[in-house]
């Protein structure tokens, strides 16, 4: 039976796994001077502490093919197959670095752009899990993400528009007069990369938004990897929204997996932002 380990970056928000045969590579993040990698050197906890304080945007930079080398080197030295998931190549060089580190592995191993991000990722990675645990073939399994990560939807809902100020990506006219209207923006990811879905007005509208939004797919597929996560110091915003769409989950699940959501997007939503993720119907395997 062959060894397969997994290898994904900390953009999927993946803390604190018991897997042992799940590595996850840590993003650098840089205040001013300061360096930080994400989860081990600076919690999210303590990266929304340092934004909030911040007049400037922290920086995030990606993983380096070197990283992803000496990974790929120590599992391969330990006779194991190696799949890497990474963050979306259209928000990130990181599938590139790790597309240059295989070279050097060629059969041993595969790379799978998640087309997502944070909990997006986290699903993905954590749908190969099962199937390394149902004792699947690497060769079934890379086939099976790569249409499974198409069926993924994330749908996000940000509390401001001040960092989408900060980084360019809107003006401060636009966030200004966002901010007096309580505009939250109803983002997800599409193609790889983040879109807007609309605007709401209000949280409680905002909320109703995200509903609607999931309840045009297919239907979420409990049988397979989902999360709710939030930016921020706490989850409150997050256990309002559960509050809210209550019927969404009840009688479909005894237990709504949650995390906080990291650097990589948090630096560009801000705190109290809430997100959901899940595959919707008609994934096989």
């Amino acid at each position: 039976m062959e060894k397969i380990r997994i290898i994904t970056d900390s953009a999927s928000d993946i803390v604190a796994s018991e897997r042992t045969d799940l590595t996850v590579l840590p993003m650098s993040i840089r205040f001013g001077e300061e360096e930080f990698f994400d989860g081990v050197t600076i919690s999210h906890h303590e990266f929304y502490e340092k934004l909030i304080e911040s007049d400037t945007l922290p920086v995030t930079s990606l993983i380096g093919p070197a990283v992803f080398g000496e990974a790929c080197q120590k599992a391969v030295e330990n006779g194991e197959k190696v799949l890497i998931i990474t963050l979306s190549s259209k928000l990130s060089g990181t599938f590139q670095s790790a597309q240059l580190a295989a070279r050097e592995f060629e059969g041993d191993v595969f790379v799978i752009d998640s087309l997502n991000a944070t909990i997006g990722e986290q699903i993905l990675v954590n749908y190969a899990l099962s199937l390394l645990d149902r004792r699947t073939p690497l060769s079934e399994i890379v086939k099976i993400l790569e249409h499974a990560r198409e069926k993924i939807h994330i749908i996000g809902l940000l509390d401001t528009l001040e960092y989408l100020k900060k980084g360019g990506r809107i003006s401060k006219t636009a966030a200004f007069v966002g901010g007096t209207l309580s505009i939250k923006p109803v983002v997800t990811v599409r193609g790889g990369e983040v879109v807007m879905l609309g605007k709401a007005r209000g949280s409680r509208n905002g909320n109703n938004f995200l509903i609607k939004e999931i309840e045009k797919t297919d239907g979420v597929d409990f049988d397979k990897p989902f999360c709710l996560g939030y930016t921020g110091l706490d989850d409150t915003m997050l256990q309002k929204y559960i509050k809210d769409s209550e019927a969404l989950w009840t009688g479909y699940t005894e237990h709504l997996p949650i995390c906080s959501v990291g650097a990589t997007i948090g630096t560009h939503v801000g705190p109290n932002a809430i997100v959901v993720a899940f595959f919707e119907k008609g994934v096989k395997a």
